[in-house]
Order: structure tokens, then sequence, then C-alpha cells
């Protein structure tokens, strides 16, 4: 009996074309959290030496690498290679136990713009942009990472005032964050 089914040929792409696919698709997983959401302007006139120490958490939007942390601090430091090292802490009640996570920071483009791109895993980086920050004294600063679910208030000190906490909710409101959602970080 003769089958009416015929082969079916595949052509499978050329070794330069896989390597330019796999090239393409790496890129993509580097570069692809280093934009910033439309709404969001870094600031500008930035000085690094004075946004360098520790910097508490007031509160941030959810996401696994924080998930269930308190007592979050953020502190940043200068590097020989002139980058920045973030030393992320945070303690897991559950667990009982101190959670830290070390990084480091470089700017994206000028040195006078708090945007940054940061990593704690190896090549792959994300946004860090700093879209308000108190001018003066450098007590506070509102961070966005590359996409709207990403969100911190940070502040010199542990507690801050109700009227700030406000300021910070309707600004973000403002952008397009789910303020709704914010997880106010438990510094006691």
């Amino acid at each position: 009996m003769i089958s009416k089914f015929t082969k079916l040929q595949v052509k499978l792409p050329q070794r330069e074309d896989m390597k330019k696919l796999i090239l393409s698709i790496l890129s993509l997983l580097l570069i692809g959290c280093m934009g910033h959401p439309k709404s969001i302007k870094p600031i500008m006139d930035f000085e690094l030496n004075n946004y360098l120490g520790k910097w508490y958490e007031i509160a941030r939007l959810d996401h696994s690498f924080e998930r269930g942390l308190e007592k979050v601090t953020a502190e940043y430091s200068l590097l020989e290679d002139g980058g920045v090292k973030v030393t992320n802490r945070g303690f897991s009640s559950e667990k009982n136990k101190w959670n830290e996570s070390v990084g480091k920071a470089f700017f994206v483009r000028e040195s006078d713009e708090g945007y940054f791109k940061v990593s704690f895993f190896g090549p792959f980086y994300s946004s860090y942009v700093i879209f308000e920050l108190e001018k003066e004294n450098y007590q506070y600063a509102f961070v966005s990472g590359y996409k709207e679910s990403y969100l911190w208030f940070l502040s010199r000190t542990p507690t801050v005032s109700d009227k700030l906490k406000a300021e910070f909710m309707e600004k973000s409101k403002e952008l397009g964050f789910a303020v709704q959602d914010l997880i106010w970080v438990n510094q006691e």
C-alpha cells in the first residue's frame, strides 16, 4: 500500500544564523530591563557623593526578591572602578534571619543624572531611576525600576512624616503606579 503522507522537510538554521539568533536573544535579556516608565524622568543635577550611605526603605511595591522582608535598608558606597556597591538587607521574621544582597550599579548616561543600571546577578542589569529627591540634604528619594511594578520610597531615617507619605502616594499615583498595593515597611 502506498502512503498518502509525504515526508515533511524542515530546514534547520545554519550555524551562523543560529549564532545570530542566540546573540539576539541574549542581548534582549541583558538590556530588556534597562528602560524606565514613560511617565518617569530621572532627576538631574544629581550628586553621587551626597547619595552614598545608608537609606531605609519606607515603602515598596511587592516583588519576589524582597517578599516578606522588614527592616529593609540599602547602603551605597563607591567602588574602585567608579561604580557603586549596593548592599541591600532585610529581616525575614518568618525565617528569623537577615537576608543580604550585594550588587553593583553604574550610571546609564551622565553622572549628574539619577539613572543607574544595577546588577545583583552577574551580567543582568535592571534600571534604578531616581525621579524625586530632596535636594538640600538628600533626606528622601522616590525610585522606580524599568516598569511601573517597581517602586521604592527611601529615607535617611527609619520613619517619615505623614505629609511626606502623602506626597509620595500622590506623585506615584499621578505617574501610574499602583499605590493601593504599596507595602509600608516595618522598620521597628
